[in-house]
């Protein structure tokens, strides 16, 4: 019988593991679509394939990984169907947490949120496409944080491991960096300034804009239902 400590620590190995393998996928490092390699990724993290392969199903419930049958498992693709399904929802949470805010930012949270918007400014100078996504996360989440609707707060983390998925492309070029971040200037001013009206215009703008960005940036459409891309069910017959 297994004994309950290999079972306690086969759960904690998958659970680094599969912290581990996110880090790669949303740092790009395991690119969209491509194999996920069990002997390579257990040697890697000095694991056994098993906490390996616990991991990956883990990771296949968050949305991050495709499994298919007698091919393996996949880093997943996000169709531009699923895509804009996502930046549908967050054009409604951002604009509702930008005119919220507007409405009773306190100075420090105003302050807070134009000392990231500076240190965007430095990362996208310095051409850290890496820092800037780290930091525009940041802002976002610090967006809703102070909005305090919990609920909205905690759609958008549910959301987060699927967007990071697709974000990231839209952050990499000089150009995307200073647009995105010409956005957030503009809502930090419209919630300085009060405004629920213009905060709200400000935030779907920006998470709009985000979207043609994403469009802009993404490689022509492949061919039906290729490995890491969830296949799409068919409508009954009417």
């Amino acid at each position: 019988m297994l004994d309950v400590l290999d079972i306690l620590r086969t759960r904690s190995l998958a659970s680094l593991a599969a912290q581990e393998i996110e880090r790669l996928i949303t740092t790009g490092e395991l690119k969209a679509g491509e194999r996920l390699n069990e002997l390579a990724l257990a040697a890697r993290l000095g694991v056994s394939r098993g906490p390996i392969r616990e991991a990956v199903r883990g990771l296949e419930g968050a949305g991050l990984v495709v499994t298919v049958v007698n091919q393996g498992s996949f880093v997943r693709k996000v169709s531009a169907e699923e895509a804009h399904e996502l930046y549908e929802i967050r054009v409604a949470l951002t604009g509702n947490a930008c005119a919220k805010l507007a409405l009773h930012a306190t100075r420090e949270q105003v302050a807070t949120l134009r000392g990231l918007v500076r240190q965007m400014t430095a990362a996208q100078t310095a051409g850290d496409a890496a820092g800037y996504y780290a930091l525009n996360l940041d802002f976002h989440s610090t967006l809703l944080r102070f909005a305090g609707n919990r609920r909205a707060l905690k759609i958008y983390e549910e959301l987060g491991a699927e967007l990071n998925l697709f974000r990231r492309r839209s952050l990499v070029s000089s150009e995307g960096m200073r647009a995105s971040n010409a956005e957030h200037a503009e809502i930090v001013r419209a919630i300085a300034a009060g405004d629920p009206v213009r905060a709200r215009a400000a935030g779907e703008t920006h998470i709009a804009q985000g979207m043609s960005r994403f469009i802009a940036s993404s490689p022509p459409v492949e061919a039906a239902n290729p490995p890491g891309r969830i296949p799409r069910r068919r409508k009954a017959a009417s």
